[in-house]
């Protein structure tokens, strides 16, 4: 209950960004901090998805820093679209990073954070809701890069109870898997009580 409000409090003492100025920082310090190339659609989501940055205020943003050379739209094998930050961009993150106030910037990079834990979550993870005559399988698959770690079942009496259960799977997936390891290697047979004899 505190950590819901904490995060009440945290959403009214920061509202989206509406500046279009404000967020060219912003998003040159996001891509400065996490010093990789970002997916369109992922930076859009981070941004934008997480209520941080105003839609309108990213628009005029993008379109900004795109055509003053701040970053630069660049396109991987697989042709997908992403953004890479110049050395105007740099620029921009390091000398005016201190006009945005600390607690967008780390709103914002923690959102990133939190958003690529998830997409490599589910890319190592996949879960299947498969229905039965009475309830459903909670089918789970830890992936390796050749072969799968884990592949098991797990019954729900109903559909809502089997998402609950993939939900909570994918909070923390090696931390799901790694308990499971541990109760198979921790698993002894019953001792027998022979005091009586």
């Amino acid at each position: 209950m505190q950590e819901e409000n904490m995060m009440k409090m945290s959403k009214m003492a920061t509202p989206p960004i509406m500046d279009p100025h404000t967020a060219n920082i912003l998003i040159c310090y996001l891509l400065y901090k996490i010093d990789k190339p970002v997916q369109v659609s992922h930076l859009y989501d981070i941004a934008v998805g997480s209520n941080i940055i105003n839609y309108f205020a990213y628009q005029d943003s993008i379109s900004y820093l795109t055509e003053h050379n701040s970053v630069a739209v660049r396109q991987n094998e697989e042709a997908v679209d992403y953004y890479v930050l110049t050395e105007n961009g740099i620029r921009t993150a390091k000398e005016l990073r201190n006009y945005v106030g600390k607690a967008y910037r780390d709103k914002l990079v923690s959102a990133a954070f939190h958003y690529f834990a998830r997409i490599k979550r589910e890319s190592e993870v996949k879960i299947e809701y498969i229905p039965l005559k009475k309830g459903y399988y909670v089918h789970v698959r830890c992936l390796d890069i050749e072969d799968d770690l884990l592949d098991m079942k797990l019954y729900a009496p109903d559909y809502t109870q089997a998402k609950y259960l993939g939900e909570q799977i994918m909070l923390n997936p090696a931390g799901f898997y790694g308990k499971i390891l541990d109760a198979a290697f921790s698993n002894q047979e019953e001792p027998y009580d022979l005091s009586d004899n």
